[in-house]
């Protein structure tokens, strides 16, 4: 099967070297980026055109990133009869439905494994978990960046700003890290995590966050001496009346779960089926190798399989005010509060009353 790659960084370079080193009966054809590159003369252009009027070209790898240009050469390749496979977390969460009808619309597929786990099976495996039965619950470790910064903040004592910079040095964290630290690049997963689970659609926009902005040495001394640790986790939930309960927060565990033993900038996801009981994903949640590789596999898949491509549209109602959790507050002159049962939705209604630097976490009991 030939496919086209379009963008040819980490994610897309990722996916030609697996194809290249791999046995698989997949090729390359097309490879678009800025400019031709010194060695891919035959197979680089800078003209999406030669992708979109090659009969021969069955699938497009989108790993530009995101929402323009990508959205635009996405749409075309979708509505010129070709499968799209892509590791956009932003623009599968935010144009998600437009994607799915216009692939429908038009009897291919689009496909994005890696948006959410980069390397780990991770929808893959819940799409198969939710054909069979229900999926009642999701919580997961799924942005790298922070979990790297908790890891550090807990075993070495370092302050926030200390170990944010020491990311960005390593390449873990943006410039800007405000998508990772303050759970914007989990709402996307929890997004795409929620659709596939329940066949639903629901936008980051419905999916409030806690973010790890605000914490400090101070808040890990507290968990330490009551045996605890904190993680940043999205969670989806599944109401007894069909609505879902949707939200990311820091979280207060165990400091021996399993969710405590998650090192580094490594992933840890877990679900919750009625027939398939509780399954967790661990592995590299992105990086040029791991998600590059799972951008491969959904092309494998695409061509080993008959796909599917029906799509119903209906909105996931969110409802957070059946998730209840106790909350840690401290208040930026240092006061710690632990309330009573709260919901999620109460929880957000509160901490618009609080100071702007107030770190809040859920304790998971």
């Amino acid at each position: 099967m030939n496919v086209a790659i379009i963008g040819f960084g980490v994610v897309g370079s990722g996916a030609y070297d697996t194809i290249r080193d791999g046995k698989t009966d997949l090729k390359v054809k097309k490879i678009l980026d800025l400019a031709v590159r010194p060695g891919f003369e035959g197979i680089m252009t800078t003209d999406y055109n030669e992708i979109l009027t090659d009969p021969s070209i069955s699938v497009v790898a989108e790993s530009i990133g995101g929402l323009h240009p990508a959205r635009e050469f996405v749409l075309s390749a979708l509505n010129s009869g070709k499968h799209v496979v892509t590791a956009n977390k932003l623009l599968m969460a935010t144009c998600y439905r437009e994607l799915m009808e216009t692939a429908a619309n038009n009897g291919v597929v689009i496909r994005f494994t890696p948006a959410a786990g980069g390397g780990i099976p991770w929808l893959s495996s819940l799409r198969r978990t939710a054909r069979g039965g229900t999926v009642r619950k999701i919580e997961g470790i799924l942005n790298g960046t922070t979990n790297f910064i908790l890891d550090k903040m807990a075993h070495e004592n370092s302050d926030f700003s200390q170990v944010l910079a020491e990311a960005q040095a390593l390449g873990y964290a943006e410039k800007d890290p405000s998508s990772d630290i303050d759970g914007l690049d989990v709402c996307y997963k929890v997004a795409l995590s929620c659709n596939v689970a329940t066949g639903l659609t629901a936008s980051p926009e419905q999916i409030p966050s806690f973010g790890i902005r605000h914490i400090s040495k101070s808040d890990f001394e507290w968990m330490q001496k009551e045996g605890k640790t904190c993680k940043l986790l999205g969670n989806y939930r599944l109401n007894e009346d069909g609505t879902v309960a949707l939200f990311v927060q820091p979280a207060v565990v165990d400091s021996d779960s399993l969710f405590a033993s998650v090192r580094k900038n490594f992933n840890l996801i877990s679900l919750t089926g009625d027939r398939v009981g509780d399954l967790a994903f661990y592995g590299q949640g992105a990086g040029k190798d791991p998600t590059g590789f799972a951008l491969v596999q959904d092309m494998l898949d695409l061509a080993e399989q008959t796909p599917e491509t029906s799509y119903q549209y209906q909105e996931a109602v969110v409802d957070n005010s059946k998730a209840f959790f106790r909350y840690y507050v401290r208040t930026p002159d240092g006061a710690v509060t632990v309330t009573d049962l709260t919901s999620v939705s109460d929880m957000v209604s509160y901490a618009k009353t609080l100071p702007d630097e107030t770190f809040i976490a859920a304790l998971y009991e």
